[in-house]
Formats: C-alpha cells, sequence, structure tokens
C-alpha cells in the first residue's frame, strides 16, 4: 500500500511538472508576439537556451543551495521512492527557470546573447534559491525571525513571491539599465504598414492566445503541486489556489 502511494504521489507532482513546463511555451508564445520580426527567430532560441543554462546551474548548484541536496549519489536513492526525489527537482526546476524567462521577456531585444546566458546561469544557481532556501526550506532562519516578531511565517502563494516577484524585480532592474529598445516603434510602424491586411496583428494576437492558454494551464498546477510538497519533504506548505 505504501509503494502505491508513494506511485500515486510521484506521479501527482509529475503532472504538476508538466503543466507548469506549459508555462514557459507560454512565455515563449508572449515574447514572440512583442518583438520585431526579424528577431523572432532569435528569441526563441534563447528562451530555448536559458532553459537549459538554468536546467544545469539549477542541477549543479541551485537546487543544492536551497535545500541541501546533491544528486551525486547511488542510483538506488536517487530511485527511492519511484524516484520521488528527481521527479520534484524537476517540479522545481520548472519554476526556477521562469525567473530568466521573466527577466528575457522584459528585455527583449537589448541583450547580447552571451552576457545574458551568464545572467541566467547566475540567477538560477545562486540568487533564486537563496530566496526559494529562505522562503521554502526554512534557510537563515529568516522564517523563524518573521514568526518570533510577526506571530506567523511567511507563506509564499503558489510562487508568487519567491517566482514572479523575485523575477520581476530583477527584470524591471535590467529594463532601467538597459533602457528602451532603439528604433522599435519606428519599425514595427514600417511592419504594420507593410502587414495592413493583418499579418502581423493577427501573430501578435495568436502569441498573445498563445501564453493565456498555456499559462493558464501551468498556473493552474503551481499552488496544487507545491501545496503537495509538504514540509517533511523540504517544502513548507504552501497554499492552494
Amino acid at each position: 500500500m505504501e509503494t502505491v502511494s508513494q506511485g500515486a504521489d510521484t506521479l501527482f507532482i509529475l503532472l504538476g511538472a508538466i503543466m507548469v513546463l506549459a508555462m514557459h511555451a507560454g512565455f515563449a508564445f508572449l515574447e514572440l508576439g512583442t518583438v520585431r520580426k526579424k528577431n523572432q527567430v532569435n528569441a526563441l532560441v534563447k528562451i530555448l537556451v536559458d532553459f537549459a543554462v538554468s536546467t544545469i546551474a539549477y542541477f549543479f548548484i541551485g537546487y543544492a543551495v536551497a535545500y541541501g541536496a546533491s544528486f551525486f549519489v547511488g542510483a538506488e536513492s536517487l530511485a527511492a521512492k519511484n524516484g520521488y526525489e528527481l521527479v520534484k527537482f524537476f517540479f522545481l526546476l520548472t519554476f526556477a527557470a521562469a525567473i530568466p524567462a521573466i527577466v528575457s521577456g522584459g528585455i527583449a531585444e537589448r541583450a547580447r546573447f552571451g552576457p545574458q546566458l551568464a545572467a541566467t546561469f547566475l540567477l538560477v544557481g545562486f540568487v533564486y534559491p537563496f530566496f526559494e532556501g529562505i522562503a521554502w526550506n526554512q534557510h537563515f532562519g529568516v522564517q523563524a525571525w518573521l514568526k518570533s516578531a510577526f506571530g506567523e511565517e511567511f507563506h509564499d502563494f503558489a510562487g508568487s513571491v519567491v517566482v514572479h516577484t523575485v523575477g520581476g524585480w530583477i527584470g524591471l532592474v535590467a529594463v532601467v539599465i538597459l533602457g528602451a529598445r532603439r528604433g522599435r516603434e519606428e519599425e514595427r510602424e514600417r511592419e504594420r504598414e507593410e502587414d495592413r491586411a493583418g499579418g502581423r496583428a493577427a501573430r501578435t494576437r495568436g502569441s498573445v492566445k498563445g501564453h493565456v492558454r498555456t499559462s493558464w494551464v501551468g498556473e493552474i498546477a503551481c499552488g496544487r503541486r507545491l501545496a503537495a510538497l509538504t514540509p517533511s519533504r523540504g517544502v513548507k506548505d504552501v497554499p492552494e489556489v
């Protein structure tokens, strides 16, 4: 019976991870719909490579910073509880990779490829896991201090602060530093004139619709799967959506 329960837990988290992964397709749709035609392929490649770099950074560094866990152990340990720890890592990776995706959308067409990948590695390997460990794994005694000072710990709502707020503030700083996209409006006006029949407008609307649909599915999974990662498994109770 315990094996069945563990298998059900693993499947539940895996399905949530797949749905949250769908949000990254939504990010891609949205960003492709907001950049100029000449940069759409570059934007898509950047999004895909960002996720790849995020995976490497989180696997080797970020997950250990946030939870003190390592994958350099025997196969028996990794396969324990029907591979629950591996699936949990995959689920949390989809959240970690959302940080550079948010920043990427904010600075679209304004950053060089190499420096942005380096920033992605630093964000997912060090910056995001620092806040993740505080909110979801009781690091540095911050939660204990909040409880003693205010009578209650900080409760993150389905990643709204740990993921989206952290990514949003980092993106805002990047936007302020890099400034506006030079010549974007003039070139887009020329594109509108060329595609007056509706081509460009249709592409943009389609991209936004795709973003809304895929992100909505992913967001449904966020709270329920995070809530399933109980404190005994390394993540402080997170409310459902």
